[in-house]
């Protein structure tokens, strides 16, 4: 006898309460295996699934207990209403940095109008979700993104390809491909690693053990890749620039700082994201 639709979402509830983890995970499992949108999969809590169907579902649920992260199993996460492709070579696309995204397209039409052809760098674009999205969002930028992880610029590749977003890719160490060309820019934006090492001991085995750690941790107090940014940034911007960056919740009074002291006459702006934390740091650079 099949195994009804709500039967197997409560079998996932449960099992997955058990270990801490997401209850609703099972849900976006279910909808990702059947097909169905989350409007079909409630009007059908009563049909039975396939066998091969719940099969599929027991064992995503297993691996998600295991610790995997819903997204690697499914392959996809939304970001700014686009479908990225996701897997461990790449940090998860998380809302906070959507909003990093809308702060930069603002200040860019603020400080430049509607130039053509502004430069702008993604720095460590992970699976290109930044980059893509100022693209996409904006056509006339001039888009290039680069990682340190030659896995992650492959899967950044294909989403920029399948989301049609001409995109220069480029692997290398932070700003140092830009420096060694000459390259200068009006914006520079980052979602670099900012969580201190120390930190990993009581964060969720599903972040730690999964995502990949170099886009994560940046030495003891999560503040090493800011610093070297201070020595490498003056190097690529334009006299009038706009860099951004999102940081770590706590962070941004030695961020702001460090801006200040590598550009003194910079505009800073802090900007707290939709759940109350300092979570961007913004300098305008108006030669």
């Amino acid at each position: 006898m099949s195994k009804k639709i709500y039967e197997a979402l409560n079998w996932a509830s449960s099992f997955l309460k058990e270990k801490q983890r997401d209850e609703n995970a099972g849900e976006l499992l279910l909808r990702h295996i059947t097909g169905m949108n989350r409007a079909k999969l409630f009007s059908e809590l009563r049909a039975g699934l396939k066998p091969e169907e719940w099969t599929r579902f027991q064992e995503a649920v297993i691996r998600h207990h295991n610790g995997v992260p819903v997204q690697y199993i499914i392959g996809t996460e939304d970001f700014y209403g686009r479908v990225f492709e996701v897997n461990d070579a790449v940090l998860i696309p998380r809302p906070e940095t959507e909003e990093l995204v809308l702060g930069t397209l603002k200040r860019l039409h603020t400080m430049f109008g509607s130039k053509e052809q502004l430069q702008i760098a993604d720095i460590g674009t992970g699976s290109g979700a930044i980059a893509v999205t100022l693209k996409l969002e904006r056509p006339q930028l001039a888009v290039t993104a680069s990682d340190l992880s030659a896995d992650a610029l492959a899967v950044a590749q294909k989403n920029a390809a399948r989301l049609g977003a001409k995109i220069e890719f480029v692997h290398g160490n932070l700003l140092q491909p830009f420096i060694a060309a000459g390259r200068k820019f009006d914006a520079v934006i980052s979602n670099p690693p900012y969580i201190p090492v120390g930190d990993r001991e009581w964060m969720s085995e599903v972040v730690t053990g999964q995502e990949p750690h170099l886009a994560l941790f940046a030495g003891q107090d999560g503040l090493d890749l800011y610093r070297r940014f201070m020595e490498e940034l003056p190097l690529v911007l334009k006299n009038k620039a706009l860099v951004g960056f999102e940081i770590g919740a706590g962070q941004s009074k030695d961020v702001k700082e460090l801006l200040r002291k590598a550009f003194p006459q910079a505009l800073i702006d802090v900007v707290y994201d939709i759940n109350g934390k300092d979570r961007m740091v913004f300098a305008e650079l108006n030669g």
